[in-house]
């Protein structure tokens, strides 16, 4: 560091003498502050002996949770090495690792690796592994908020556990930027025991951070998802030119591909000089774009959360973020990939799609201001990565029940398993349950002569090794030229819909499918026509509490008169509009709207509690009613509220203060919220990816390609033969607990309905859809039209309701369809440019 004329900070030396004397902890410091060299350097003044001849043994391990960060963390860790330890070699391993270095990985591993939890396990499962691991001196998880709140998370615990039974001396440090809860996060990576000896290291280093909103040049006051996307461009454009280098933020891949391609439509120019990254592109197009950014030499890159963590392109100045970042964790993350130095200033600027986005952008800073991040949870007792972990330990030496038993509870995730768990975990890997018992393949592990619990067939061993981890996404295609390299995955669900002859944009070029052949769909380029925009599920993610709290609160100010922000004075109109036809809400209130129409009984609700969240209140409240008379509902939500319409008349003054009251009795609201959904649908769709993480369903061999319909088809014959002959399995009950956990955030809806109970109604009958009711409509209509027909029933919606606003004409149909277009569905029908230059080598359906 005094060669490079740098001083450390007080933090890093804090760590430096924590790791000193053998401690573990978690440091939490802004993004660009120095976490790694704070974590790495103590390690190499702890562990290594710098006139060491011989290169020593896997003495690191450091975890990372993505192959991007992999990458570029190996390239950090190496750097000092020769001056501090010039024997240790350092290696990566991952889903992008050569097979040339795994071979040379499997004779000898090298002094440190930087790898991820599934990688780990996988070298939990060699029968060397007490040896291997066993020599391991120190554990860092890096992110350690992007692990902690998910499964891979709970892998990860359970991993460290293990490790740290062969080596009870072992250190282990995690990393964070962007966590509200630090001493959940600290007892959660260190578990119970060893937290309390734990160091919570808070890194304090002055950082610049602007927050800002790109204005757009007109705010409608009737907006809908989506509306102000290609509004946006000109100063997407501006914005991009006018700096030396710009991440461009989107939610989805979807809108990456639409973004970028919109981006060379404006400016063809900058063919090779932008360019598209995310988790579905090849690695090879992947690694071509982070080593651009490196040197420089892009101008831009549209990406996704493929990008968020922990890459150092230091040539970035300016993020931009498209849409709703949907939380303050992610909007800093994403804030932190510019100036990602210490001392230097980051900024991001938000790109608003619809005119509500504009209070988003006012309260994300307000609430960044009052240091106000989202707090993680780690997931309690999942069985199936339990079982999962079991197999994977009876691989690597075998255990003994009752030690195993005991390490497991040192983690957080599982500190409090109950002895009939567990029995039934050791059943379930022995013999498959009750109901599997005949079947030989779920003999997965069993006692030997001595007690220890090994894996008895070889052929199960290496199938198991196959299907360790617990990522599960549905199952993907591969894209590749007829005679030609490979571009990428896209969901097999998007594939199956088209047929030989249709173009689709994918990864910024303009695709024609010539066939579907094992599980690869065979493209060539084609010019000139209409694109479809490849979907992938998971793209509604719901606003954070945090946020949305937050968002409340902004317009608790505009209630009070306090425009002082820029974007609540660019949103002026719309929320003046609001509370003229109806009201704002607030902390205090909550507002509901009933309006009646050709259409029948609207209501209209906003409890600002998150899509999820609002999905299961509107099914609750329809159940509700249906409770008194029988009535069909239709159905829409956003992060905002819901609409319920019913085509009969509904007493909704009356009604709705009794339906709101509150329910003190969680068992008993918990039973209605599943009687008012389709729950054992959602459930069972929930259990396919239980039934993959606990080896259940065998994803296949390298280089066999199963179709997810293959893996529906098995996890359901799984579903029906367990309800049916093993209604007790403790994998249907988790698949239960996961989706009201999951999908419906039960605890947040929970949340939701006290908050409710205890606020002021305020409810108002409207003549007309206000600003906030319109954006609901919308969405109900989008799930029943086509986009053409969608587009004419907007406009002749936007049509009298500018009118009697006293405003401008409303746009047009096509306008309208433009605007569609780009915001949700599909891509710009402009002539499509070339991509990245050639020098490298569904929405899931809404229940009802």
């Amino acid at each position: 560091m005094a060669a490079r004329g740098w001083s450390p900070f007080p933090f890093q030396r804090e760590v430096w003498d924590a790791m000193a004397r053998g401690e573990s902890g978690l440091l939490h410091a802004t993004t660009g502050a120095g976490k790694t060299y704070a974590v790495w350097l103590g390690a190499l003044q702890a562990l290594a002996d710098a006139e060491a001849k011989r290169t020593p043994p896997l003495t690191v391990v450091w975890l990372t949770p993505m192959r991007a960060l992999a990458a570029d963390t190996l390239r950090a860790l190496k750097e000092p090495l020769p001056d501090l330890a010039p024997a240790w070699t350092a290696g990566a391993r991952s889903g992008d690792t050569s097979s040339s270095e795994r071979a040379k990985q499997a004779e000898r591993l090298p002094t440190v690796l930087v790898t991820t939890p599934e990688s780990l396990s996988l070298l939990i499962a060699r029968a060397d592994a007490p040896d291997t691991l066993g020599r391991t001196a120190l554990v860092v998880v890096d992110e350690w908020h992007e692990l902690m709140g998910n499964k891979r998370g709970v892998q990860a615990q359970l991993a460290i556990a293990r490790v740290r039974r062969w080596n009870p001396a072992l250190r282990v440090w995690g990393m964070s930027a962007t966590l509200g809860n630090l001493g959940e996060a600290m007892h959660s990576l260190l578990g119970p025991q060893a937290a309390a000896t734990g160091r919570l290291v808070r890194g304090q280093t002055p950082k610049q951070l602007t927050i800002d909103t790109l204005l757009p040049p007109r705010v409608d006051r009737f907006p809908w998802g989506g509306h102000l996307g290609l509004a946006m461009l000109p100063s997407v454009v501006h914005e991009i030119a006018s700096s030396g280098s710009t991440l461009v933020f989107t939610n989805t891949r979807s809108q990456a591909e639409i973004w970028y391609q919109a981006l060379l439509d404006a400016k063809p120019e900058w063919a090779g000089l932008i360019a598209l990254h995310h988790g579905s592109l090849d690695r090879a197009v992947r690694e071509w774009v982070e080593a651009g950014l490196k040197a420089g030499e892009l101008r831009a890159v549209v990406c996704t959360s493929s990008l968020d963590l922990g890459v150092d392109f230091l040539p970035v100045e300016r993020v931009l973020q498209i849409g709703s970042p949907k939380g303050i964790a992610r909007l800093l993350q994403r804030a932190g990939r510019s100036g990602h130095a210490p001392g230097r200033p980051s900024r991001v600027s938000l790109v608003p799609t619809h005119s509500l986005e504009l209070v988003e952008g006012a309260a994300a800073r307000a609430a960044v201001r009052a240091g106000q991040i989202e707090a993680r949870e780690t997931p309690h007792q999942p069985l199936d990565v339990l079982v999962q972990h079991l197999v994977t330990v009876a691989l690597g030496g075998g255990f003994r029940s009752d030690e195993l038993l005991a390490e497991i509870r040192t983690t957080a995730a599982y500190a409090d398993l109950p002895e009939d768990h567990w029995r039934w975990c050791l059943d379930f890997v022995s013999q498959g349950g009750a109901s599997l018992a005949a079947y030989p393949d779920y003999r997965r592990a069993v006692p030997d002569d001595h007690g220890i619990w090994r894996v008895p067939d070889a052929r199960l061993a290496r199938r198991h090794r196959m299907n360790i981890g617990t990522i599960v996404s549905d199952a993907s295609m591969a894209v590749q030229y007829l005679g030609g390299s490979k571009i990428g995955n896209v969901e097999e669900s998007f594939a199956a819909r088209l047929k030989p002859g249709d173009c689709f944009t994918f990864g910024g070029r303009l695709l024609e499918l010539v066939r579907i052949h094992d599980m690869t769909a065979w493209v060539k380029r084609a010019t000139g026509r209409k694109p479809a925009v490849p979907r992938w599920n998971g793209g509604k993610m719901p606003l954070s509490t945090t946020l949305a709290d937050a968002v409340v609160a902004q317009l608790a100010r505009v209630q009070a008169g306090d425009h002082d922000d820029p974007e609540l004075q660019a949103a002026r109109p719309l929320l003046e509009l609001q509370a003229q036809w109806s009201a704002l809400p607030s902390p205090h209130t909550l507002l509901a709207e009933v309006m009646h129409s050709r259409e029948g009984t609207h209501l209209f609700l906003y409890p600002f509690a998150g899509r999820h969240a609002h999905l299961g209140l509107a099914n609750l409240i329809a159940w509700r009613v249906a409770q008194h008379a029988p009535n069909t509902f239709s159905i829409a939500v956003n992060d905002y509220g819901f609409e319920l319409l019913s085509a009969t008349a509904i007493d909704w003054p009356s009604l709705l203060p009794d339906l709101l009251k509150e329910q003190t009795d969680d068992e008993a609201l918990l039973s209605e919220i599943l009687q008012s959904l389709n729950a054992s649908e959602l459930a069972q769709r929930r259990f396919r990816e239980i039934a993959r993480v606990s080896g259940l369903v065998f994803q296949g061999h390298p280089g066999e390609k199963r179709s997810s319909r293959q893996l529906q088809a098995s996890s359901s014959l799984f579903w029906e033969v367990f309800r049916k002959y093993d209604p007790g399995n403790r994998l249907l009950q988790q698949a239960e607990a996961e989706l009201l956990a999951q999908e419906l955030e039960i605890g947040r809806l929970r949340e939701a309905l006290r908050r409710m109970a205890r606020q002021t109604l305020v409810l108002k009958a409207l003549e007309r859809a206000t600003p906030f009711a319109f954006p609901l409509m919308v969405e109900r209509l989008r799930e029943k039209l086509s986009n053409e027909s969608v587009a004419d029933r907007i406009a002749r919606m936007l049509a009298p309701l500018e009118k009697a606003a006293g405003g401008a004409a409303a746009s047009d149909a096509d306008t309208v369809r433009e605007s569609l277009a780009f915001g949700r569905e599909g891509a710009p029908e402009k002539k499509t440019a070339d991509a990245q230059r050639e020098r490298r080598p569904h929405r899931p359906r809404r229940p009802r």
